[in-house]
């Protein structure tokens, strides 16, 4: 056993986690939670769901590494071929695919999409308003709830992705206007669960290329399924009067 490596795979993997809360920009103001969304690279991450040919005619293409973005700011974005499973962590993980179809936009456009949201819940009672910008124009988005270990297993375990609001996930798909903008206005019976020492609590919005969306399962990532922007919500255990704006 690499013990020297193993402790530097969990420094580096608490690392992260600290670093995505802090890129959530999360504030907790009484009742009334704020959200900032942001992309993988942003955080620090692997884009997902979204690649790049690093070789004209190839027919590979790769996810794209935070040191990658200036590289690839105006490559055009493809598919996979299939499904891929999620992995933000590991370099390992990124490629090479198959190319599939082309999206229609650069990375730079990808990652101009932003958006911020509240949440409150009240009686049981979850209410979320969000205001997306530079989204994919008339597009097809689901919102789901997600959660991941804070220490990131190795090899990634994965999320567990429910769609926000009802469970069947009918409350989650909303359309983008003709700039790609959206407002959105849900409630939902039960509450958010939020983080906890050891669960991160996230609220993100999944692009469908496909112009599909599956019910309760989020789709095939990276074939018609692409993860845009994401935030973190806080931990429950913290007391609400004790977070402060720069927490």
């Amino acid at each position: 056993m690499n013990i020297n490596s193993n402790h530097t795979s969990i420094l580096k993997a608490a690392s992260i986690a600290i670093a995505l809360s802090l890129f959530s920009l999360t504030q907790v103001l009484a009742q009334d939670i704020q959200l900032v969304f942001v992309d993988h690279l942003t955080a620090g991450l692997i884009e997902q769901d979204i690649f790049v040919e690093k070789e004209a005619g190839s027919n590979e293409v790769y996810r794209i590494l935070p040191t990658e973005k200036q590289k690839y700011m105006d490559a055009p974005l493809y598919k996979s071929t299939k499904k891929i499973k999620h992995d933000p962590f590991d370099p390992s993980t990124a490629g090479p695919f198959e190319k599939g179809e082309e999206m229609g936009m650069t990375l730079r456009e990808w990652l101009e999409a932003k958006g911020t949201a509240s949440y409150q819940c009240e009686g049981g009672w979850g209410t979320f308003n969000a205001s997306f910008q530079n989204l994919v124009p008339n597009a097809k988005y689901t919102l789901w709830h997600a959660f991941m270990a804070k220490t990131a297993t190795k090899p990634f375990a994965g999320t567990i992705d429910l769609p926000l609001g009802d469970p069947n996930g009918e409350t989650s798909v909303f359309m983008t206007d003709e700039n790609g903008n959206a407002i959105i206005e849900k409630k939902f019976e039960r509450c958010l669960q939020l983080g906890e020492v050891q669960l991160m609590s996230l609220v993100a919005i999944a692009y469908h290329s496909d112009n599909k969306t599956y019910n309760a399962d989020p789709g095939p990532f990276g074939l018609g399924t692409h993860v845009q922007i994401f935030a973190v919500l806080p931990d429950a255990a913290k007391p609400i009067k004790e977070v402060s704006g720069d927490n």
